[in-house]
């Protein structure tokens, strides 16, 4: 598949991406996170398992592997999916958009750490420039954290730097299983390991009481994101580097602010368009060859 091909996909992927933050805004009001975490999670562990299953038979992963995938499965499912979904009950599907558009800034200094990737001064401007965007937004309500709404923000942010790890440190497993394998093996882990939070949570909670409209969203959350968003992401990654792939969350915060702003009522603020505003500038100036 030529880089055309896959930068279409990754188009498609942030479509996915971007209604994402919209669906999750409206089925957090009915659902608590940890409920919504387990269900996505075990319905995508379900149906990756069976994809992979009929592809290519038995996931088939060295043992000393697992310990690598329950890292992933730690940081895509645990952290990335249930911090974002918490934060998202008192944020915005805008603010989360943002947000997850600074990844390739956060790929860039977990680059800088991990393999000691050369930083000039226009990449450090930039990373800088970028995190008093980010600040902007998170705090454009002010310094509140008694109306939740900083707190919110600050949980996606957690969830961004989840998302980042994820994907700088799934490419390896990625190149030796290839996407699907890898996303299967990863959710398999990840449902795993939530599975004893998200079955509390659940317990008691009102299943009778969903809407279908409610249902609707999980299958979303599940299938469009969970299944086809991930395997999108790391089917890319396997093809170029991270941080190329990365700067396709760029299109995030024009996606699910248009869709706010059609179905969620959502009313832009000037901060958050100064926010916006500085947080792209800083992305593009990190970009430069």
């Amino acid at each position: 598949m030529n880089r055309l091909n896959i930068y279409f996909l990754l188009v498609f992927q942030q479509v996915i991406a971007g209604g994402t933050h919209i669906v999750a805004k409206a089925v957090v009001g009915d659902i608590d996170a940890a409920t919504l975490t387990f269900l996505r999670t075990v319905i995508a562990a379900a149906g990756l398992w069976a994809i992979a299953r009929v592809r290519s038979g038995p996931l088939k992963i060295d043992s000393g592997d697992w310990r690598q995938l329950a890292l992933l499965g730690f940081l895509g499912v645990a952290l990335n999916q249930f911090l974002y979904l918490y934060g998202m009950k008192y944020s915005t599907a805008a603010n989360g958009a943002l947000l997850y558009a600074a990844t390739p800034v956060f790929v860039l200094v977990f680059s800088r750490f991990t393999r000691k990737e050369k930083m000039n001064p226009r990449k450090t401007f930039g990373i800088g420039m970028a995190f008093v965007g980010i600040s902007i937004v998170i705090f454009e309500r002010g310094i509140d954290f008694s109306s939740g709404y900083a707190f919110g923000n600050l949980l996606i942010l957690i969830a961004v730097i989840a998302w980042t790890l994820f994907t700088v440190l799934g490419r390896q497993m990625i190149l030796k299983y290839g996407a699907l394998r890898t996303t299967a093996a990863m959710m398999i882990c990840g449902a795993a390991m939530f599975s004893p939070i998200g079955l509390i949570s659940s317990f008691q909670f009102p299943f009778d009481q969903l809407s279908a409209l409610d249902w609707a969203g999980v299958f979303y959350l599940a299938i469009g994101t969970s299944i086809l968003g991930y395997l999108l992401w790391y089917h890319a990654l396997s093809r170029i580097e991270a941080s190329k792939v990365a700067v396709f969350a760029n299109a995030q915060p024009v996606i699910a602010t248009i869709l706010a702003l059609v179905f969620l009522d959502y009313t832009i603020t000037p901060a958050f368009v100064t926010g916006s505003i500085v947080t792209i500038i800083a992305i593009y100036i990190t970009q430069l060859s």
